[in-house]
């Protein structure tokens, strides 16, 4: 239902100008899917939703360039956010610490990830090293990660 919702939240954001959640809301009702405001501002949190200027000082929903470089199946995305303990980066290198015995699973769920500046993943039993193209891509790549988990 929820994988449901949020591909039609894409398929309306695509179609129309959406300015804000309770207009988004009205517009998943008339389509027959239910649900509350939270869950609307969860869903946009889950797609990295963002407001796009839409001219004439309007704005409105729009898929960030930033969430589009985490393109993660759900399963995988549900697997990678349930496993993370926590996250850290320093230069062009990220560090994720997982549960004991869930690193791979975590690196297997990255490595399946459309990331174009990740080099490689090296993963212990409880650790993740990830190795990125530069110093930038890994702080973004950090941050990224670390707003997927809240």
């Amino acid at each position: 239902m929820k994988n449901d919702r949020q591909k039609m939240i894409l398929e309306i954001i695509a179609q129309e100008v959406v300015e804000t959640q309770e207009q988004l809301l009205a517009l998943l009702q008339a389509r027959g899917f239910t649900g509350t405001q939270a869950t609307i501002s969860r869903d946009i949190k889950q797609l990295h939703l963002i407001k796009a200027p839409a001219g004439q000082g309007k704005y409105r929903y729009a898929v960030s360039d930033h969430g589009a470089k985490i393109n993660i199946a759900n399963k995988q995305q549900t697997i990678f956010r349930e496993s993370i303990l926590r996250v850290d980066y320093a230069q062009n290198l990220v560090v994720l610490h997982t549960m004991v015995g869930l690193a791979n699973g975590a690196a297997a769920a990255l490595d399946g990830m459309d990331i174009d500046f990740l080099i490689g993943t090296l993963a212990g039993d409880d650790t993740v090293l990830l190795i990125m193209r530069d110093n930038e891509s890994a702080a973004e790549l950090a941050t990224s990660i670390k707003m997927m988990l809240h």
